[in-house]
């Protein structure tokens, strides 16, 4: 175990002791081969038998050639005719009409004839336009009651929208106008449109030099620039650098600087999606469903941002805790080492809100269970026990598949599975029979979220657990849905179980950050002998392997084109997914898996992850009556953010990975999800001292602020490293310190859907030289942060945003800083430095940070006002009880500076009854002769470097500092 406060060759020491100790835990436990070993209290299960894996070649789906790699595929804008437009009428909200085919395609899939076209003006801001075939026998329509499908706001759509529906009749193309201004926003035109029972593709035209934002989930930066290729598949992947992975996210936002517009433009639809942007076009494909798009008219990204979000479902509002630091770790092995942790960080100093606890905890990877020997129950109670005493909590992960037990063992029992069966809560093969894949407790099955009795036994679940383990909230894994092999892989050999995964896992992570080999040269030649010695060790001989007869690998084309819903697990049109083979049931639940009500997986696949959130959002409130459910998603879909937050998935220990994390969290705010956050530190791979640093500094401006690592990783507390620990104290009391401006943003997200964390070309909408910058962002409108994203530097760059007309103070020395129009400031940033900056012409509330949220509300009040060039600020407090559902009691405190005096306006129900402690001005021209809280001249205060300061406000306000309107003046 590694602490901070130790010599450079103690830490050594130590730290070679850690990497010695995981490496001979991780070579006694690698039970993770292709076949059979004996294991010894293995990494799954404390239990000591021999053991099954699945075999390595059913993990090997059909090798795919994507379309787009294709040189001999055919072009669909070539090939095909479209349709034409016939028998227009006039609705009392739009537009109905019948498109016919023009000329046989059939291209990647069978034509549909007929469609129907339906334009609905729904609100001034949103206008729909929805194609779909006359005949829905073979065709997901994605219904209202799972996908919020929004509908007419306005009693005269037609005069009130600021959109307008243009058309051509033959071939078919449409046009989307700017009422206002004539701009043309979305145009299909010299594109015919194609619509196959397993193809669908449109155009638009695009402006050169546009600048689109959205379509995710992928690691990528902000913009989605052109030559761009986007797949929107629901994918258990790594976080690979510009692929698909755990969400999908059909939303684009097209920001343009000619005419100082924006709108945006949804696709409401959960087939397998891609999305090809060049020069001056945009081309979307879909593997079927309808055409549900929504446009957007802005005209500021904001307004874009919110309209969507209201039109998706408004995020709720987290719980106040929610927003304390986490602390999470793959390898917190027992609850001993659980325990150890939580000590430390009280030990250094550094605040724990939540400490969570990945699949260690499980009996045998299962859900809802606790390992008998490394978790003991009375001993994890206790821990639990401890934290709920000190204000503190507990977040336990839970899988997406549920333990097949064997019936050839009567001591393999697991209840949940059988209360599963008896509700008949399982997806089911084609035959009718369960579908069963492969995680980590070995054969598994997977919950059919579309089924009637799924909700009450996931319900059940959650509420018999929770009487045992008094977690906190949820984190869920693995939801994209996952399987380890192909197909239906356990219906012959689920006798077998338990099994274990096919690969390794938990052997050494071989790989650090940048400049590791420089600012830790001592320690390298340490770590190479341990994993040459480690990799060059044979592992246990197997003896053994499962079969499995429901894949037969091959690289011959099988995407032959077929009539109904065609050739569900190989269509025609084969998109880019991001997995070995580009196969779609390579780590996901085949698409031919069946819901209850005949849907099947291809059409839902995207879904499924959106299923389990709600369910257990619904779970929660069983468990938590009057409390808000917080939930943490992997896979993620338009409205995930009404019932929970996102984390960017398995990152790597890299600055990247780092730098990425900004255009992650830009994006998820575009999305619907404001609270979001990374693996702070990184997942996959080592982290290092300069990094994590880093990386602890800059999480701590994101609503979600967790570090989390891999099991063969190096320990990365914070405390590990002295440096480390100190900077995550010095930001920890700034993060702290602004909860109450951080709450108040997330309640304004839960009311108008714009996010917190918010990229500077959204509140600087018309300052092209701001468009492609995510190195730095704003935390609401009045914090702009800019971290080091590199080694090895002592500074940073960054712009201000509004100079000459704006002035940024910096929040340590609150002095202005001195920058011109579109200049890149060069800042000092030695490593334990973030630069933070407050905007002039705001008003910022504080509290005097404490070692956990609920301690921190019970402090004084503070604050501080950055005075613009006018002399004037303004800024909004909410308060409520953090923590209810159903928000009976809450305040809301608006504050307004001008003509040297601030003035506070509470309203509201809540009682503060904590005093106002302080109040500080920034940008006050010269020393003040007079101060003073209402009547009462103040004659203690400080004036620094244009900065006033009053102190010990607290026998003036002790009815509570929001009890009555304030008047502070000074002249």
């Amino acid at each position: 175990m590694l602490f901070a406060k130790k010599s450079a060759s103690a830490i050594t020491a130590l730290l070679a002791a850690s990497v010695s100790a995981s490496l001979a835990h991780a070579k006694a436990t690698s039970t993770f081969s292709t076949s059979v070993i004996s294991s010894t209290a293995s990494a799954t299960s404390s239990a000591t038998s021999e053991v099954i894996s699945v075999a390595q070649w059913a993990t090997i789906g059909v090798t795919q050639y994507p379309n787009i790699f294709d040189p001999n595929a055919a072009d669909a804008n070539e090939v095909c005719s479209g349709y034409s437009l016939t028998g227009l009428k006039t609705t009392e909200t739009g537009l109905y009409g019948r498109l016919s085919l023009l000329k046989e395609c059939n291209v990647y899939g069978y034509d549909f004839d007929e469609l129907s076209l339906f334009v609905e003006y729904q609100s001034a801001e949103r206008l729909n336009v929805q194609i779909q075939p006359v005949d829905l026998t073979y065709v997901y329509v994605l219904p209202d009651n799972l996908v919020s499908k929004p509908g007419v706001e306005t009693s005269t759509p037609f005069v009130d929208s600021d959109l307008v529906f243009t058309y051509t009749a033959s071939p078919f193309s449409f046009t989307i106008v700017r009422k206002s201004t004539g701009e043309i926003l979305f145009s299909t035109a010299g594109n015919p449109l194609v619509y196959e029972n397993q193809f669908i593709q449109f155009n638009t035209s695009l402006p050169k030099g546009h600048f689109i934002t959205g379509l995710g989930e992928s690691i990528h930066g902000f913009q989605q620039e052109p030559g761009v290729n986007k797949t929107l598949y629901s994918n258990d992947a790594g976080d690979p650098i510009d692929a698909n992975i755990y969400g999908v996210h059909p939303i684009y936002v097209d920001q343009r600087y000619g005419t100082n517009t924006t709108h945006g433009v949804y696709l409401r639809n959960s087939h397998a999606q891609e999305v090809l942007i060049r020069e001056e076009s945009l081309t979307w494909r879909l593997l079927g469903g309808t055409l549900d798009i929504y446009f957007f008219t802005g005209p500021t990204v904001k307004d874009v941002i919110t309209q969507y979000v209201s039109t998706i479902g408004l995020p709720n509002l987290i719980p106040y805790w929610s927003l304390g630091f986490h602390q999470c770790r793959w390898g917190y092995q027992t609850s001993d080492r659980l325990s150890e942790v939580i000590e430390n960080f009280r030990k250094f100093d550094i605040p724990l809100e939540t400490i969570w606890t990945d699949i260690d905890y499980m009996d045998s990877y299962k859900d809802f269970t606790t390992d008998p020997h490394r978790y003991p129950l009375d001993k994890f109670q206790a821990v639990i026990e401890t934290l709920h005493a000190n204000h503190q909590h507990y977040i336990p992960i839970v899988d997406a598949a549920i333990y097949h037990p064997s019936p050839l063992n009567k001591s393999d029992i697991y209840p949940v599975f059988d209360d599963g069966v008896a509700a008949d809560a399982f997806l089911k093969n084609p035959d009718g029979s369960l579908y069963i894949g492969a995680v980590w407790p070995g054969y598994t099955v997977y919950p059919d979220w579309l089924a009637s009795g799924t909700q009450d036994w996931w319900t059940k679940a959650m509420v018999d657990w929770h009487k045992k383990v008094q977690f906190d909230g949820i984190w869920l894994d693995m939801n994209e849905v996952s399987s380890f092999c192909v197909g239906s892989c356990g219906s012959k050999n689920y006798t077998q179980n338990p099994v274990h995964p096919p690969f390794d896992v938990g052997g050494p992570a071989t790989t650090f950050p940048l400049g590791f080999n420089i600012t830790n040269s001592t320690d390298l030649p340490y770590y190479n002998s341990i994993w040459y010695t480690y990799t060059h060790t044979p592992s246990p001989s197997s003896t053994a392997s499962s079969t499995s007869t429901s894949t037969t690998v091959s690289t011959n084309p099988m995407n032959t084109k077929a009539p109904g819903k065609g050739n569900i697990n190989y269509p025609p049109y084969a998109i880019n997914h991001q997995q070995g083979n580009h196969d779609l049931a390579v780590h996901a639940v085949s698409p031919n898996a069946t819901h209850a009500d005949g849907t099947l997986e291809y059409e839902v696949h995207s879904l499924w992850g959106y299923g389990i959130t709600n369910a257990t959002y619904h779970a929660l409130l069983e468990v938590f009556p009057e409390k808000r459910p917080f939930i943490v998603s992997r896979s993620t879909f338009p409205g995930s953010g009404k019932h929970s937050a996102h984390w960017g998935g398995d990152n790597s220990g890299d600055w990247a990975y780092m730098y990425f994390s900004i255009p992650q969290a830009l994006s998820f705010g575009l999305f619907g999800i404001p609270m979001f956050g990374v693996d702070v530190c990184g997942f996959n791979g080592n982290t290092d001292m300069e990094l994590c640093n880093r990386w602890m500094q800059l999480g701590a401006f994101f609503p979600f602020y967790r570090n989390h690592n891999y099991l063969g990783a190096i320990d990365q507390e914070p405390y590990v490293w002295e440096s480390v620990a100190e900077a995550t104290r010095t930001v920890m009391a700034i993060r702290y310190e602004i909860l109450p401006y951080y709450y108040t943003l997330m309640y304004e997200a839960s009311k108008t859907g714009m996010p917190a964390f918010r990229a500077l070309s959204w509140e600087f909408p018309y300052d092209k030289s701001l468009a492609s910058v995510e190195t730095q962002f704003l935390v609401g409108e009045a914090i702009l942060v800019t971290p080091v994203l590199e080694p090895l530097v002592d500074y940073v760059k960054g712009v201000f945003p509004g100079v000459p007309d704006e002035v940024w103070y910096d929040y340590y020395t609150h002095e202005p800083v001195s920058a011109g129009p579109g200049e890149n400031v060069t800042l000092s940033a030695p490593l334990g430095h973030i630069n933070v900056h407050i905007r002039g012409g705001y008003v910022i509330p504080t509290q005097k940070p404490a070692y956990t949220t609920t301690e921190t509300r019970k402090n004084d009040w503070g604050i501080t006002v950055a005075l613009d060039k006018g002399g004037t600020a303004q800024g909004t407090l909410y308060v409520d009880d953090g923590e209810s559902i159903v928000v009976e009691d809450s305040l809301v405190v608006d504050f307004v500076a001008t003509h040297g005096s601030l003035y506070t306006f509470p309203r509201g129900t809540y009682d503060v009854c904590q005093p106002l402690g302080s109040i500080t001005v920034l940008g006050v021209d010269s020393k003040p002769s007079i101060v003073s809280l209402g009547e009462t001249k103040i004659s203690n205060f400080t004036y620094v470097n244009n900065t006033l300061k009053v102190e010990n406000l607290q026998s003036l306000t002790r009815a509570g500092a929001w009890s009555t309107p304030l008047v502070f003046s000074w002249e």
